[in-house]
């Protein structure tokens, strides 16, 4: 399987997840948050500076475990900050943090 086949099925997953989502904080009326203008422009950076250097499978995985394990890491803070959640809403941030754990595990062959 190539890699690029490995993103296109998370990103399916993601979409449908991010329906799920957008449908939960529609009931809440909620717009959700943004990601923090300066996370998001440093990551940017980083990512356009390592794509630049050595634009290969290699370091787009490492891009992405990277993305993957940072993503766990906060949604299983959040898990346990707000363990009185709505259990639709727990329940989503568990399916992703399956999500993010899979292709995390995909990507090692690839590092």
């Amino acid at each position: 399987r190539s890699l690029r086949q490995y993103l296109a099925n998370c990103r399916n997953e993601h979409v449908e997840l991010s329906k799920e989502i957008n449908v939960l904080l529609e009931n809440y009326q909620d717009e959700g948050k943004e990601p923090n203008p300066m996370a998001r422009a440093m990551s940017w950076l980083k990512i356009n500076f390592k794509m630049m250097e050595k634009p290969n499978d290699k370091t787009i995985a490492n891009l992405m475990f990277d993305g993957c394990s940072m993503g766990v890491k906060q949604l299983s803070e959040y898990l346990n900050e707000y363990s009185a959640a709505d259990e639709r809403a727990v329940s989503l941030a568990k399916r992703l943090i399956k999500e993010e754990e899979k292709l995390g595990k995909d990507l090692k062959i690839y590092l």
